[in-house]
């Protein structure tokens, strides 16, 4: 049987996504079918709308890897589609065993990975291409108030704002990881995260910037679309990148009043806020597929996206009969 079918790994609440490459299967008249994995499935509002899931191991397991092939043969997956930052690194050095069985992870390559799970690393990456990034100082010389993060971190999980030493307790001190940031204040800038969809060659094929106008547990919860300069500085500092693939979602500030756009960091992987650029026009998952699987795509840049296009989310209830925990 044809290898059609489509596997996002990690799925977790990413309905919408689930839901988008499942519309674009359907309009594409294909029968493949989007397939979810996940620690608990069953407790996953995404494997529920999903065709099918199964249930995996943590991704530092030493049997996660063959367990999630295996899967991936027996169910004739073509793509999967990787979520969540903790397991890129794993699936980038696996990317060959897959290969050999015909199965594509849609992922960058190992080195960039690499790049973006280390935020200090990142830095060094913003640098090579010119991009304008966060201050880092050191700790002996620190300037208030300053942001501190971990440097592999993520879902701003770890987060703090030290606005003057009295802050700075021995849990933030001693912590090799953290990173101590120049604070850029909603006064003056306002927090962006960037779809950006590469294609298998590494060319740019769209750019949507998202304004984040409200974020809850790291995800955004309410944002816009906005064509501004963004667009043209970040075509032009990440072009012609070897080894970027499918979705880069990048995290800017932009200064209200003057041409200063500053970068933050990198995930290479879908974002929980890309449901409004997919509503927007800018429909990774159809390029994904006629990539992929159809072998049509036209590479041709893509910026015809409905600006000022709002997205306000809310909670909504999947019940499940049956369940017996």
């Amino acid at each position: 049987m044809e290898k059609t079918n489509i596997l996002i790994t990690s799925a977790g609440r990413r309905v919408s996504l689930v839901n988008s490459f499942k519309e674009e299967v359907k309009s594409l008249g294909l029968f493949s079918r989007i397939y979810c994995t996940d620690l608990n499935p069953i407790l996953s509002s995404a494997c529920q709308v999903a065709d099918g899931f199964f249930k995996v191991k943590k991704v530092t397991d030493i049997e996660y890897i063959n367990d999630l092939l295996d899967i991936c043969i027996e169910n004739n997956i073509r793509i999967v589609i990787p979520t969540i930052d903790t397991e890129l690194e794993t699936l980038a050095k696996n990317v060959e065993l897959f290969s050999k069985n015909g199965i594509i992870v849609l992922i960058s390559n190992l080195e960039f990975i690499q790049k973006c799970r280390d935020k200090r690393l990142i830095h060094d990456f913003f640098d090579s291409i010119e991009f304008k990034r966060a201050q880092e100082y050191n700790i002996k010389k620190l300037k208030y108030p300053s942001f501190v993060k971990p440097s592999d971190g993520s879902r701003s999980q770890g987060i703090y704002l030290i606005e003057s030493k009295n802050d700075l307790t021995q849990e933030i001190l001693e912590n090799n990881k953290n990173m101590f940031l120049e604070y850029l204040p909603s006064d003056n800038y306002v927090e962006f995260t960037i779809d950006i969809y590469f294609t298998k060659h590494s060319k740019i094929k769209c750019i949507v910037p998202r304004e984040r106008i409200i974020v809850r547990d790291g995800e955004v919860n309410t944002a816009c679309t906005r064509n501004n300069s963004i667009v043209l500085y970040v075509k032009e500092k990440l072009k012609n990148l070897n080894g970027l693939r499918g979705c880069i979602t990048l995290q800017v500030f932009k200064h209200n009043d003057k041409d200063e756009i500053i970068g933050i960091e990198i995930n290479p992987r879908f974002g929980g806020g890309y449901p409004l650029s997919y509503n927007s026009g800018a429909n990774f998952p159809k390029w994904i597929i006629e990539e992929y699987i159809l072998d049509r795509f036209e590479d041709d840049y893509f910026d015809d996206w409905i600006e000022n296009l709002l997205m306000i989310r809310y909670d909504q209830e999947i019940i499940v009969n049956g369940y017996k925990g």
